[in-house]
């Protein structure tokens, strides 16, 4: 059965033939709750225990002894190294200087800085006023120092005048402006154990004469020292502790060896944007945070994560300053080791349908009573189906970025192609008709190629967009300024993209062995393997040992079901269908230019080896019920007199989208 989709990238091939009812979902927030289900089968909202982790990635002793065994101090064993990242910038909510200092105060200051670049001049001072209050006094300390890190900020009380940093002009000329500003704002924060990386820089007699400024200027403060990583040096600097000798000592050493478990709760954000946040206040990388898997950015989700180099009341410490960011954590407690990627195994949905009509009725047309008993047997119908014969296992549309302009599969087609101008352009395109400062910013970059002056307009919040203005204002904009564009971001955010494509053929292939080769098992179809079968923990996907290929005596005996049918996820190491489906994926990635492509790409340190996604998924412990939302607290409701809502509970794998299940529920992109 087939019908018009909206959704990106999702086919609109079903497995069940009922008619569906239409309705709307995410209305609000509350509306969508997803709650990670872990490896002992515990949603982690009620779980008390910490997560289960994997027990064969204990904590790895070299990421201790980088610092004396010379490893870059700011690279996990699977992301690489994000040079000049803003890990210890605290908020720049904390920082409004209209509010702090006023609206004439900060329009003079923001003149004032303009005056001193152009007459290149450290002569000047401007007062900002008196401020009585010592509390008020620091903020607009920190305020000034956080967006004008060149600037010193000096009390003659109750008086603060401000005038040019010497030191940073004099930084300035060493390394790169957006390098010395990121680094005062470390110096500035001052977050106990963090650390910062300058550019690489393979010139030994310029990382001396850093050395010597910095030992100079700020040796009491911070210690620098020179580190090589893969053929690159670069200058890290840490901050030094009270009292403790230079020398790292068993003490320091066991602070790395901290992991410490926690359940996060967040509200309309993505799960890479919450770490970002909680990364930069806790001064440690993204990459020091482990998760099971990524959740919805427009739902409240629960999932655990397990943080290095944080203690849990470190963490405790912060929870509140992280609830204003609409994160919420609890189950706080020290485990031994990170979390894996995959380990968990599923998560349960909590779902609301509001506004419920049959297909072919108005979207302002609520049914009356004459109406809800075909309803509620539409309802019956299509859950019952979907209870039974499962749905088809799309990704879903927040797999490739349904609302934009350019989708992540199309960035990721490119990677393939080794076209990494081409990558970046795409990454950079803004939203049609947007003019938020994301999209001013990313249409400044595609009209000029400046990357500089985009990186100024692009919002701090968007932590991948500016890694990668910085690696190309470093580098250039030309291919392999874009290669170290892509670099500059964690491992996992690079592969995510080429993950995207394939995920866009593996949608396609599903609805074409649907609509031609039907709903039966048929010879050449790939399999679970019967005797000694089993699932990788990481993915939830066979292995292709376990890959059986259906003979023409199994087809005609009925031997498997359309729920053992798996197709492959294109990569170097699957095998594909040896039937139809086979030269079906040969033709479809020839026609993207892909004939020859062995899915990896060196320059990115990127390898996909492919893997079997099951063609069906199927909700598990599914509940639903109808209400009646013209009721509230006894009260009618204009306009909703007779407005129905369906809530559906239930379980699904990982990697399954609840909106795809509801998709095959309703017969509509919900």
């Amino acid at each position: 059965m087939k019908q018009d989709s909206g959704a990106a990238n999702v086919p609109a091939c079903f497995i069940s033939t009922h008619e569906g009812f239409l309705g709307s979902i995410k209305n609000l927030i509350k509306d969508f709750v997803v709650t990670e289900i872990d490896i002992s089968g515990q949603c982690v909202n009620t779980e008390t225990q910490p997560p289960a982790c994997a027990s064969s990635h204990k904590y790895n002793d070299t990421s201790a002894k980088r610092w004396e065994n010379k490893h870059s101090v700011s690279q996990d064993d699977d992301d690489d190294a994000d040079y000049g990242a803003d890990v210890t910038i605290p908020s720049p909510c904390s920082f409004d200087l209209s509010v702090i200092l006023g609206q004439a105060v900060s329009e003079e200051l923001e003149q004032f800085v303009l005056t001193l670049k152009d007459e290149n001049t450290t002569k000047q001072e401007l007062s900002l006023g008196y401020f009585s209050d010592k509390h008020h006094r620091a903020n607009v300390h920190r305020a000034v120092r956080h967006r004008f890190p060149f600037l010193m900020t000096v009390t003659i009380q109750p008086e603060i005048r401000v005038r040019e940093d010497p030191d940073y002009r004099e930084l300035s000329q060493l390394v790169t402006e957006d390098e010395a500003e990121d680094f005062f704002r470390f110096i500035d924060a001052k977050v106990r154990g963090s650390s910062y990386t300058f550019g690489p820089d393979d010139n030994k007699e310029h990382r001396t004469t850093v050395h010597h400024f910095l030992s100079r200027r700020f040796g009491k403060l911070v210690e620098a020292k020179s580190f090589n990583d893969q053929g690159t040096t670069a200058i890290t600097v840490r901050l030094r502790e009270q009292g403790r000798p230079k020398k790292r000592t068993t003490e320091d050493r066991k602070e790395e060896e901290v992991y410490t478990a926690f359940t996060l709760c967040k509200e309309n954000l993505e799960t890479l944007e919450a770490i970002s946040y909680m990364a930069a206040a806790l001064g440690v990388l993204p990459s020091d945070f482990t998760y099971a898997g990524i959740k919805d950015k427009r739902a409240i989700t629960y999932q655990s994560m397990v943080v290095k180099k944080v203690s849990p009341q470190r963490l405790k410490e912060k929870a509140a300053e992280f609830e204003k960011r609409g994160m919420r954590l609890s189950q706080i407690i020290s485990v031994g080791e990170p979390l894996r990627l995959g380990r968990l195994q599923g998560n349960h949905f909590d779902l609301v349908v509001r506004d419920l009509r049959a297909h072919g009725a108005s979207d302002t047309h609520s049914p009356g009573a004459n109406t809800h008993t075909r309803l509620a047997a539409l309802i019956k119908e299509a859950v019952e189906n979907v209870k039974a014969r499962g749905f088809v296992n799309y990704y879903g549309p927040q797999r490739f970025g349904a609302v934009q302009s350019v989708q992540s599969d199309c960035v990721g087609l490119a990677l393939l192609k080794e076209d990494m101008v081409g990558a970046v352009r795409l990454f950079f395109t803004p939203e049609e008709g947007g003019d938020d400062p994301q999209s001013q910013a990313k249409r400044h970059f595609l009209q000029t190629g400046n990357a500089k002056e985009c990186l100024a307009l692009m919002p701090l919040s968007k932590a991948r967009e500016r890694l990668m203005l910085r690696a190309l204002n470093r580098y250039g904009t030309g291919p392999d300024g874009c290669a170290q564009a892509w670099l500059s971001l964690p491992h996992s955010t690079r592969v995510f993209y080429p993950h995207a494509y394939c995920s866009r053929v593996w949608n396609e292939a599903v609805a074409h062995r649907l609509t031609t080769l039907g709903h039966s098992v048929r010879r050449g179809d790939l399999v679970w393997f019967q005797q000694g079968q089993k699932k990788l923990e990481d993915t939830g996907e066979t292995s292709s040992p376990q890959i059986h290929v259906v003979t023409d005596q199994e087809e005609q005996e009925g031997v498997y079901t359309l729920g053992q049918v798996l197709l492959p996820m294109p990569g170097n190491t699957v095998k594909y269908p040896e039937n139809s489906m086979g030269s079906w994926f040969q033709e479809r990635l020839a026609s993207d230019g892909l004939g020859d492509c062995r899915f990896r790409v060196g320059s990115l340190k990127l390898n996909l080896p492919g893997c079997y996604r099951p063609l069906l998924a199927c909700p598990r412990n599914l509940r639903y019920n109808r209400r009646n939302d013209g009721q509230r607290n006894g009260t009618p409701v204009e306009g909703k007199e007779d407005s129905l809502t369906l809530t559906l509970n239930f379980d699904l794998d990982s990697s399954c989208y609840a909106t795809i299940c509801l998709r095959e529920i309703m017969k509509c992109d919900p």
